[in-house]
Protein backbone atom coordinates (compact mmCIF):
# COMPACT_ATOMS: atom_id res chain seq x y z
CA UNK A 1 0.00 0.00 0.00
CA UNK A 2 1.56 3.47 -1.39
CA UNK A 3 2.10 5.99 1.77
CA UNK A 4 1.97 9.58 1.68
CA UNK A 5 5.33 11.25 1.96
CA UNK A 6 4.32 13.45 4.92
CA UNK A 7 3.00 10.86 6.77
CA UNK A 8 6.68 8.97 6.33
CA UNK A 9 8.25 12.22 7.22
CA UNK A 10 6.45 13.07 10.13
CA UNK A 11 7.64 9.26 11.47
CA UNK A 12 11.15 9.89 10.53
CA UNK A 13 13.38 10.50 13.90
CA UNK A 14 15.18 14.18 14.10
CA UNK A 15 18.60 12.77 13.39
CA UNK A 16 17.08 11.03 10.16
CA UNK A 17 15.35 14.44 9.16
CA UNK A 18 18.36 15.94 9.79
CA UNK A 19 20.18 13.29 7.82
CA UNK A 20 18.06 13.59 4.97
CA UNK A 21 17.78 17.71 4.71
CA UNK A 22 21.81 17.70 4.71
CA UNK A 23 21.45 15.05 1.64
CA UNK A 24 18.95 16.87 -0.71
CA UNK A 25 21.60 20.59 0.00
CA UNK A 26 24.27 18.07 -1.26
CA UNK A 27 22.45 17.38 -3.67
CA UNK A 28 21.55 20.89 -5.12
CA UNK A 29 25.10 22.23 -4.55
CA UNK A 30 26.61 19.84 -7.24
CA UNK A 31 24.79 18.81 -10.84
CA UNK A 32 25.71 17.71 -13.78
CA UNK A 33 24.76 19.82 -17.08
CA UNK A 34 22.29 17.99 -17.77
CA UNK A 35 20.29 17.66 -14.26
CA UNK A 36 21.50 21.51 -14.52
CA UNK A 37 19.15 22.44 -17.27
CA UNK A 38 16.38 19.52 -15.93
CA UNK A 39 16.16 21.59 -12.91
CA UNK A 40 15.83 25.08 -14.26
CA UNK A 41 13.04 23.30 -16.88
CA UNK A 42 14.28 24.39 -19.84
CA UNK A 43 15.30 21.78 -23.11
CA UNK A 44 17.79 20.98 -25.27
CA UNK A 45 15.36 22.43 -28.06
CA UNK A 46 15.41 25.55 -26.11
CA UNK A 47 19.39 25.90 -25.79
CA UNK A 48 19.96 24.75 -28.64
CA UNK A 49 18.16 27.91 -30.11
CA UNK A 50 19.77 30.05 -28.06
CA UNK A 51 23.22 28.60 -28.77
CA UNK A 52 22.36 28.26 -32.28
CA UNK A 53 23.15 24.91 -33.09
CA UNK A 54 21.02 21.87 -33.18
CA UNK A 55 20.00 19.67 -30.47
CA UNK A 56 22.23 16.56 -30.71
CA UNK A 57 25.06 19.30 -30.40
CA UNK A 58 24.11 20.27 -26.90
CA UNK A 59 23.01 16.55 -25.91
CA UNK A 60 27.08 16.07 -27.13
CA UNK A 61 27.61 18.86 -24.84
CA UNK A 62 26.19 17.98 -21.71
CA UNK A 63 27.61 14.45 -21.89
CA UNK A 64 31.03 16.15 -22.37
CA UNK A 65 33.56 16.24 -19.54
CA UNK A 66 36.37 18.40 -20.97
CA UNK A 67 35.73 21.97 -23.22
CA UNK A 68 36.80 25.08 -23.62
CA UNK A 69 35.94 27.52 -20.52
CA UNK A 70 34.25 29.83 -23.53
CA UNK A 71 31.53 26.92 -24.52
CA UNK A 72 31.21 26.32 -20.90
CA UNK A 73 30.21 30.01 -20.25
CA UNK A 74 27.82 30.00 -23.16
CA UNK A 75 25.91 27.23 -22.12
CA UNK A 76 25.36 28.41 -18.41
CA UNK A 77 24.41 31.65 -19.74
CA UNK A 78 22.02 30.18 -22.16
CA UNK A 79 20.11 29.02 -19.17
CA UNK A 80 20.44 32.05 -17.16
CA UNK A 81 23.55 31.66 -15.17
CA UNK A 82 26.99 32.86 -14.85
CA UNK A 83 30.21 31.12 -14.91
CA UNK A 84 32.47 31.48 -12.00
CA UNK A 85 36.06 29.60 -10.94
CA UNK A 86 37.22 29.35 -7.92
CA UNK A 87 40.74 28.13 -6.71
CA UNK A 88 39.99 26.48 -3.46
CA UNK A 89 42.63 25.76 -0.95
CA UNK A 90 43.46 23.19 1.70
CA UNK A 91 42.86 25.45 4.32
CA UNK A 92 39.37 26.40 2.76
CA UNK A 93 40.43 30.25 1.25
CA UNK A 94 38.69 30.56 -1.94
CA UNK A 95 40.29 32.72 -4.80
CA UNK A 96 38.12 33.93 -7.63
CA UNK A 97 39.89 33.73 -10.94
CA UNK A 98 38.97 36.68 -12.86
CA UNK A 99 40.85 35.70 -16.04
CA UNK A 100 38.20 34.13 -17.66
CA UNK A 101 35.99 37.15 -16.52
CA UNK A 102 34.05 39.01 -19.57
Amino acid sequence: MARNFRELRARMSADAKASSEAEHRSLLDEMSLHELRKARELTQTKIAGDLHMGQGDISKLERRTDMYVSTLASYLQAIGADLEIRAVFPDGRAVRIKQFSE
